[in-house]
């Protein structure tokens, strides 16, 4: 059976119930189920879109759907193919069974692989849901969140769909072939862009829900996307400078101390950080008052020295907490099917951030401890979760097993503070996560990419990484400048590290200096918020006095360009723009700017060339085409050609657009 529905074409055969409907501009949404309905799902993605005009032409068997410009042609054996307005083929689904291609008037294979299959998971209601596409020749692929790689075309890679410290599973893909692909399913799983096969697998679901739009541009697609998922609040203006970090400091008299280093410096700092272990146990979520005695003092010091303070905030909760007990009782905790719930740090379980009453409950404690002191910037670590070994099979939340819904966890708990800050009358909202899946962008969340190692090769991982989240629809990204592991102050080689991150770090959309530093410091108690170690000193005066020069020429540097770094943070509220980019995204007609992958843009007008390699001291980059300005030496050179130049330790090769930001 097939029929018009509406903006929709609804397909009932055997089996398996198919939809394909118009979703905003230039898109559709396509769901398949072979459940006796669809489901109402909690987890999906996509906003409810106004009704666009759609053009359905139904004939016997076979439809064509068309909504701007995209056209989706569905066959007789229920197997679809999408077009832009030009008639070019975009994608299209893998199809190797005689009979229905016997029907299509296609080469014929015994092979007998179906499109969509659905293979029942034993004694539940749910699939293991594959869904395979036709590769495409010379296809580059971009986007799919945070991976610890250094490849920025993901294509001829495979990609597990699930989160871990370090990795975000955003499940966006943007193609060279002018589409957007959202897999609109929050099951662990894979996908595979192989040369033979695209291969999309979701290990435990219900439903097949995936959305494709056509594009012009980069940039068409990319807002398109933006519309269908949410776009980021403005941010706050403490956003936009430097953030002071590191783990831990272990009392308030400490990071008092480098507050007022920092100022009687003269050096501006808009973020400093409260980590993990302020408290008296994980779950309590307030201070340890034994080492962080009158809070709201703190809290107003460091806001007259022009500092927000960003205070840590776990999901897990020990069995010694004050609010462990209630938490168990009223179902609020993550559920294991066997043995016990714990995360990495001990006897802890996890609160359930899909539950909307543990996420009103969790926020009550925050809100009376914490955000009724002054304190409205969160650090809501440990997104993923981290449980122990990421037993994805082991965990079941209030919205489903881990395997069907668990990549949501980073978005309901970006949701729990969004919304409680929100309710307080709040604007502007930011806090950081260590993960996110769609849609974690219009809750505030600024992502950063978890606990690297520091070193050159981790650098060029984040790299790729910052580049892919802000394509997948993750605006605001920063990393651990330095990272996060393995820097020792003393070493001359990881000061350079430190160094050439710092000058990349400028040219992120959050600047964020933080890292576990050797030689570590032992604890100064047993019990609540001293029983932890901390890290060395890692301040910019910690690494010596070259080191200290430069940090402080580029935190002024950012200083500097305030007012254009607000310019990008509302381009990327108002459109969902990614505010560091590729260059194809501003240059999709010059070829040369799909290929490279050692450069970026921040913003439309500043092009960035770090320096990502040990010992390098000059780098060759790629002008498109246009005028630009190097900004440290003011030379103008023609574009649409390679340059070679000098990059000694304090330079990272910047240049901008000629005619603009005349102030730099």
């Amino acid at each position: 059976m097939l029929k018009q529905v509406g903006n929709s074409v609804f397909r009932r055969n055997e089996k398996e119930m198919l939809q394909i409907e118009a979703w905003g501009n230039n898109s559709f949404r396509v769901r398949a189920t072979q459940c006796g309905k669809f489901p109402e799902e909690e987890w999906s993605a996509l906003e409810p879109q106004p009704k666009t005009d759609c053009e359905i032409n139904v004939n016997g068997k076979q439809a064509v759907l068309r909504n701007g410009k995209i056209r989706c042609e569905l066959m007789a054996t229920g197997k679809m193919k999408f077009y832009n307005q030009k008639g070019e083929l975009l994608l299209e689904e893998f199809d190797r069974n005689r009979f229905r291609t016997e029907i299509q008037g296609e080469f014929n294979s015994a092979l007998e692989i179906d499109p969509r299959t659905f293979d029942p998971v034993p004694n539940t209601d749910n699939y293991k849901l594959t869904v395979r596409f036709e590769p495409n020749d010379g296809e580059k692929i971009y986007g799919m969140g945070q991976y610890q790689q250094p490849y920025l075309d993901v294509k001829n890679c495979r990609l597990e769909l699930a989160h871990r410290n370090s990795q975000a599973s955003i499940p966006f893909a943007l193609s060279s072939k002018g589409y957007g692909f959202l897999w609109n399913n929050p099951a662990i799983g894979n996908v595979t862009f192989g040369k033979n096969v695209t291969e999309w697998t979701a290990y435990s679901t219900k439903v097949m829900d995936y959305w494709i739009t056509a594009g012009d541009t980069p940039a068409e697609i990319e807002e398109a996307y933006a519309d269908v998922t949410g776009k980021v609040p403005m941010m706050p203006d403490y956003g936009m400078g430097f953030w002071q970090c590191k783990l831990r400091y272990q009392t308030r008299d400490e990071i008092m101390e480098v507050a007022r280093g920092y100022q009687e410096r003269g050096i501006p700092v808009d973020v400093i950080v409260c980590d993990y272990f302020h408290w008296p146990n994980q779950g309590d979520w307030k201070f340890d008052l034994d080492y962080w005695p009158d809070p709201d003092s703190m809290v107003k010091e460091l806001k007259d020295m022009g500092m927000e303070l960003m205070v840590s905030i776990w999901p897990t909760v020990e069995e010694g907490s004050e609010n462990y007990q209630e938490l168990k009782e009223e179902g609020f905790l993550t559920r294991c099917e066997h043995g016990k719930n714990t995360n990495i740090l001990g006897n802890a379980g996890i609160f359930d951030a899909t539950n909307p009453d543990a996420r009103a409950y969790v926020w009550s404690k925050i809100k009376k401890n914490y955000y009724d002191k002054g304190i409205k910037v969160f650090w809501l670590d440990e997104a993923e979760p981290e449980f122990t070994g990421y037993e994805f099979s082991h965990y079941r939340y209030h919205q489903g097993t881990d395997m069907e819904v668990g990549n949501i966890y980073p978005k309901e708990y970006a949701r729990m503070a969004y919304e409680g800050m929100e309710a307080e009358g709040q604007k502007n909202i930011l806090n950081l996560l260590r993960c996110a899946w769609v849609g974690s962008q219009k809750y505030g969340a600024l992502v950063w990419s978890g606990d690297i190692d520091s070193s050159f090769r981790s650098l060029r991982s984040q790299f790729a990484a910052g580049l892919n989240m802000g394509l997948s629809g993750i605006p605001w990204w920063t990393t651990d400048i330095g990272g996060f592991h393995g820097g020792n102050i003393e070493d001359e080689d990881f000061k350079e590290v430190l160094v050439r991150w710092f000058e990349f770090g400028t040219f992120c959309p959050v600047m964020r200096l933080h890292g576990y530093r050797e030689p570590i410091k032992k604890p100064l108690g047993t019990i609540g918020g001293g029983k932890h170690d901390s890290g060395a000193e890692n301040e910019i005066w910690s690494y010596g006095e070259e080191v200290y020069e430069i940090c402080k020429k580029y935190i002024l540097l950012r200083e500097k360009m305030r007012p254009y770094v607000k310019e990008l943070m509302l381009e990327a509220h108002e459109k969902g723009s990614p505010v560091m980019r590729p260059l194809f995204y501003d240059f999709p007609e010059d070829q040369k700017c799909w290929e490279i992958e050692d450069q970026y843009m921040f913003g439309s007008k500043i092009l960035v060339a770090p320096v990502l390699h040990e010992k390098q001291r000059e780098r060759t980059l790629y002008l498109p085409q246009g005028s630009w300005r190097d900004f440290q030496e003011g030379t103008i050179y023609c574009g649409g050609q390679f340059i070679t130049v000098q990059a000694p330790i304090d330079v990272i090769p910047v240049y901008i657009k000629e005619g603009s930001l005349e102030y730099l």
